[in-house]
């Protein structure tokens, strides 16, 4: 007996302390092992001397079993254990961005409970298993930018609940599973990019009906042509094809059809829209050459046709004539030495001039000779094609590259372009928006009006950081603001259920805002600017409900771009998302743009600062009212200026004006009534009698602090 109670205390008080935890802890602790860096001592209470795992760092448990392993971006250096599929309720591993090596072990699968499997980051390599398909719960799998090679695993499509595959940054090769597109019915997020996958696209792909934000399968080599089914995805979603061998045309139906060139760039087979390489007609390759095309290049033509006739086509050519073809060769190549090098000297002697003198944003990047006069010179700078990213705030850590291959979704279409919110592999979020396609002959004109649009700096103004131009596509990349509309915010949107109506205190907020907002750009920006197209779809809200103006400037970057016929977008009917309220009939949604025009829009072109003030008014009186811009009357119509100047001129009660939800807070009256006389002074007919925006703004201000 005393034997026996001896070899417990033993084992008890033995290094590894086996017996005093549970088989779950003993799994985990020959992870703790396999590690041997920590930098951060994330292990470090990882104890054998506890009952059970359930208190560790990065250990969940749930009804004392062990469900989640997260311990991401800590410098672990080490191995994945065969372990982890001892662990029966084992639903997540998140071990991204560490240094863990080697291989996944087969054992691994064996805790068939899996829901998500997150490895990005990591130093991983080998093939995976092929019993993965045995993760029939398998939800996210996350392997990317790790050393993983090898084939993806017919087995996988058995993994038909997946909703994350992320496999970007590897050397995996071969080509898709078949019945890829179809096994996949749950897929939002897709992205093989950065691997060498080939063969041709999946003729299926398009029954990836559950795609978000980007399909990216971009930098491999699959080739052959782009399946016309890819079209049939969700049009929200953007498709990555860059630099691939794919060939032929460019499928044009459903969301292939609004992609820009930067979708395609890359595959030098492709062809047709939005490419410049126009498709054969005659069906032949639609791979186009890049050796010019000279008559010298086809076999001369002779009578007969046969290789004798050939023969004699080129005993036609004398000697003589040979002779002086090569001797001109030779003199038309020394001219051109002596040109490229006094050019040279003189872009030498140049340099020395300048030397310690940094080139301005205009300058960067140009390849000059110095050779042509300086009117030449700026006539050829009109027409320059960009093809990078240029920032405009010292603040811009990233690059086109980092831009074409981030995530991205659509937010909202209209008249001047989409606006795509994309997501950075370093989870920066922001906004771009996709001009038109059209217009090569104005960059100066272009680069001018966004640069000056780019030095913008208030609280309340969404900032521009930087833009793209080439001949084929123009994007404006902004902040993301992340909180939607003031639309949305107002009457809610469409499915948004339910619906918080906004307090009194952030109504105040939100019209102090653009106020703000307003009265820089018309008085305190460099130029004095006039918004001209303001409206609650251009005003956005942060986290904490602060307003910022947006779409400043669009229209006529739209217009130099080439993209938007008209000078104002809200002359156009509004396709945006998110954007119109669910009460509002589709009708009413066309007309409603026009209701923020001053009534002198009509007659006059030129936008001025009054008109800024006319749409601010209209604003106030939405924000007071909570009723649509245009309002229904029994059979008639009638826009909310004209409807609550009625109300006033019956003497209606004030009640009627304001939003019901506003009755819940009597004690704010006195300032709902000073807000509403703000905004009919605003909303005047002759724009004379409208205020300058920054007495609205120092109205609101002590309005607020009286209150």
């Amino acid at each position: 007996m005393v034997s026996s109670l001896f070899w417990v205390i033993l084992l008890c008080n033995s290094f590894l302390f086996v017996d005093c935890l549970n088989g779950e802890g003993q799994a985990l602790l020959l992870f703790n092992q396999s590690i041997w860096q920590d930098p951060d001592g994330s292990l470090s209470n990882w104890n054998s001397s506890d009952e059970n795992p359930c208190f560790w760092n990065g250990i969940t448990c749930r009804d004392g079993s062990v469900v989640s392993i997260s311990i991401p971006k800590k410098g672990l250096v080490g191995s994945i254990p065969s372990s982890f599929g001892s662990l029966s309720s084992l639903r997540h591993i998140n071990l991204r961005n560490n240094k863990l090596y080697g291989s996944l072990p087969v054992e691994l699968f064996y805790a068939q409970g899996l829901q998500s499997l997150v490895f990005s980051g990591n130093l991983l390599s080998g093939s995976v298993p092929t019993e993965i398909g045995k993760l029939k719960y398998l939800q996210i799998l996350d392997l990317s930018d790790n050393s993983f090679n090898g084939s993806m695993p017919d087995s996988l499509l058995q993994c038909r609940r997946l909703k994350t595959l992320d496999l970007g940054h590897n050397n995996f090769t071969s080509s898709l599973p078949v019945r890829f597109g179809s096994s996949f019915g749950a897929l939002e997020k897709l992205n093989l990019s950065y691997n060498r996958f080939n063969g041709s696209l999946p003729g299926d792909i398009g029954n990836l009906s559950s795609l978000q934000e980007t399909v990216d399968l971009s930098h491999n080599r699959f080739s052959g042509l782009i399946p016309p089914g890819l079209g049939n995805v969700p049009e929200k979603v953007y498709i990555d094809l860059t630099y691939n061998n794919l060939s032929g045309p460019i499928p044009q139906n459903g969301a292939l059809v609004n992609r820009g060139p930067t979708a395609f760039i890359g595959n030098l087979g492709l062809c047709g829209p939005p490419l410049k390489n126009q498709c054969p007609s005659d069906g032949s390759s639609s791979i186009p050459s890049s050796f010019p095309s000279f008559p010298g290049n086809s076999p001369p033509v002779t009578s007969n046709g046969d290789d004798n006739g050939r023969r004699k086509g080129h005993r036609s050519w004398s000697t003589r004539i040979v002779i002086a073809i090569v001797v001109a060769d030779v003199i038309g190549i020394g001219l051109m030495g002596l040109l490229f090098f006094y050019c040279y000297l003189r872009l030498v002697s140049w340099k020395n001039k300048n030397e310690g003198r940094s080139l301005d944003k205009g300058q960067k990047g140009r390849r000059a000779c110095m050779c042509f006069r300086k009117d030449e010179s700026e006539t050829q700078s009109e027409n320059v094609e960009q093809f990078d990213l240029v920032p405009l705030d010292v603040q811009v850590g990233f690059d086109l590259d980092e831009l074409l291959k981030a995530s991205a979704f659509v937010l909202g279409k209209s008249g001047i372009g989409i606006v795509y919110k994309v997501v950075l592999e370093d989870g920066l979020t922001l906004a771009v928006r996709r001009l038109g396609e059209g217009g090569s002959q104005r960059f100066k004109e272009f680069q001018t009006e966004v640069e000056a649009i780019g030095k913008l700096r208030h609280p309340n103004i969404v900032i521009l950081r930087a833009y793209y131009w080439s001949v084929d596509e123009k994007l404006l990349i902004y902040d993301y603001v992340p909180n939607g509309n003031l639309v949305a915010a107002i009457h809610g949107k469409s499915g948004m259920v339910p619906f918080s109506p906004l307090s009194w205190h952030l109504r105040l907020k939100i019209m102090k805002g653009i106020a703000k907002g307003l009265a820089y750009l018309h008085e305190f920006s460099p130029k004095k600017y006039v918004h001209g197209d303001l409206k609650p779809s251009n005003v956005l809200l942060g986290l904490d409900m602060e307003p910022y103006i947006s779409d400043f400037g669009v229209g006529r970057l739209a217009n130099i771009a080439g993209g938007s016929p008209a000078l104002q977008s809200n002359r156009m009917t509004s396709e945006k998302l998110q954007s119109q309220p669910s009460e509002i009939s589709v009708n009413l949604a066309m007309n409603a743009g026009s209701c923020y025009q001053a009534p002198e829009a009509l007659k006059v072109l030129k936008p001025s600062q009054k008109w800024d003030v006319y749409s601010y008014g209209v604003i106030l009186l939405e924000l007071i009212s909570g009723r649509s811009p245009m309002i229904v009357l029994g059979t008639s119509e009638m826009d909310l200026v004209r409807w609550v100047q009625f109300c006033i001129e019956e003497k209606k009660p004030l009640s009627e004006i304001l939003d019901p939800f506003l009755a819940e807070e009597p004690e704010r009256e006195d300032e709902m009534v000073a807000v509403l006389k703000i905004a009919l002074a605003c909303v005047q007919t002759n724009p004379e009698r409208r205020p300058y925006m920054r007495h609205v703004s120092d109205a609101l201000d002590r309005l607020i602090i009286n209150g």
